[in-house]
């Protein structure tokens, strides 16, 4: 059997993140391996996947903050708000300027509602928005809470009538960085659509710990489940008398860990279990004793 834990790749351009996990399932060994949070096809980067028993850490982990480095074309609208799709308008950017862009920047910073775009996974009565746009529906999208922790301007390059930043954002999951591009530039006044994307970060699994698909088919390096749990989450270490408790889906009293998941460690330092903390108590998400 293929050992459990984490498989961080540094994923390719044009490989949906389907296409990542099938090379991996044949790498590994195993049909039992999943992502945490899609790529899209033009993006690359940080793409966390589970092996084995680890593939139960995923839900868990699609929840946590991410990082990445995008270049957002201003003067540019396409359908998709990427460079994927069809070009819908162009308005010249050349009297945009940095005062103004930060600005721009400064009110996508924050808690904030954002509708996501058209052509994504997002179901809408059953059916996903992209299949629905794609067959020339007018999709609506409800406007959804996320935070953008940080949104880093590196780099401002004017050619012509279009004018690319390079930022760096730092998000909660489920944000979308071509939402981003489209409302900066919206509220511009020019449009602005994303040009590329590159996943830098995770939670704590960043691009140092990625590995290419080719290193990866020469040598699988896989990230031990208990060690991914406690570079991610907060770890509570229990007696053998808890552990056995624990093993068997059984509740502890809470430790004042936070709501969690917190990974649990028994004496020997196996991963037992992830729980979380409620009405006093601390109960399993996932266990993976035995």
């Amino acid at each position: 059997m293929a050992e459990s834990g984490l498989i961080i790749v540094d994923k390719p351009a044009d490989w949906t993140s389907h296409d990542v996990v099938a090379k991996m399932r044949r790498i590994a060994g195993t049909r039992r391996v999943g992502h945490a949070g899609t790529l899209d096809p033009m993006a690359t980067g940080v793409l966390v996947l589970g092996v084995e028993k680890a593939t139960r850490l995923l839900g868990h982990l699609m929840l946590t903050e991410k990082e990445y480095r995008a270049t957002i074309r201003l003067g540019v609208s396409t359908n998709t708000d990427d460079a994927e799709g069809e070009v819908t308008a162009t308005t010249s950017a050349a009297g945009i300027g940095e005062a103004e862009i930060g600005k721009g920047v400064q009110a996508l910073t924050g808690p904030i509602m954002q509708v996501p775009p058209q052509v994504s996974a997002i179901k809408v009565n059953g059916q996903r928005a992209y299949k629905k746009a794609r067959a020339g529906e007018e999709v609506e999208l409800a406007a959804r809470p996320i935070t953008v922790s940080s949104f880093d301007v590196l780099d401002i390059r004017q050619e012509g009538d279009v004018v690319d930043v390079d930022a760096v954002v730092v998000c909660s999951s489920g944000t979308y960085i071509r939402s981003l591009a489209r409302d900066l530039g919206a509220a511009l006044g020019v449009g602005g659509h994303l040009t590329a994307l590159r996943r830098t970060r995770v939670g704590p699994y960043d691009l140092s710990m990625a590995k290419t698909i080719d290193q990866l088919a020469e040598h699988c390096e896989v990230l031990p489940i208990g060690e991914a749990v406690a570079a991610a989450f907060p770890r509570r270490d229990v007696t053998a008398e808890e552990a056995r408790l624990v093993a068997h889906g059984g509740r502890l009293p809470a430790a004042g860990l936070g709501e969690g998941p917190i990974g649990v460690f028994g004496p020997d330092g196996e991963l037992l279990a992830l729980v979380e903390e409620k009405g006093g108590a601390a109960r399993p998400l996932a266990v993976f004793a035995g």
